[in-house]
């Protein structure tokens, strides 16, 4: 077996091990980004989807939150208009976060429809917008 073919030989084994470890990678840590509609529709293709890491992206329904600082433990509903789900958080909301703010939740849905977040982030449009020019 000559050099060149030694060298492609293990080129190929680089390579292919590289894409391999990309994929498994990307495949164990990607999630979902949804909205509370593309969810339920999820939900109603595939039964199996609960306990799923995923992010949804809504606007937290008004009147809806409630806290408890003693386990510092939040809950709100997010809807995008058509949809709603509950949301369960333990842990300090970001300061911006009140009960009309768009927000993404981070976390899985489980059986009994309510999203256990791990993470939320709440979105302050007046504050970091573009000043309009004249």
């Amino acid at each position: 077996m000559n050099a060149g073919t030694k060298f492609a030989i293990g080129a190929a084994l680089i390579v292919g091990s590289v894409g391999y470890l990309m994929a498994s990678g990307v495949k164990q840590t990607g999630q979902y980004f949804l909205t509370p509609s593309e969810l339920s529709q999820k939900i109603a293709l595939d039964p199996s989807f609960y306990n799923v890491g995923m992010k949804v992206g809504a606007h937290v329904v008004p009147g809806s939150v409630t806290r408890d600082l003693a386990t510092r433990t939040l809950r709100f509903q997010v809807t995008d208009g058509s949809a709603r789900y509950a949301v369960l958080y333990r842990g300090l909301p970001p300061d911006t976060f009140n009960d009309s703010v768009e927000v993404v939740v981070e976390g899985r849905l489980q059986k009994d429809g309510i999203i256990y977040a791990t993470n939320v982030l709440a979105k302050c449009g007046s504050r970091y917008e573009a000043v309009p020019k004249a």
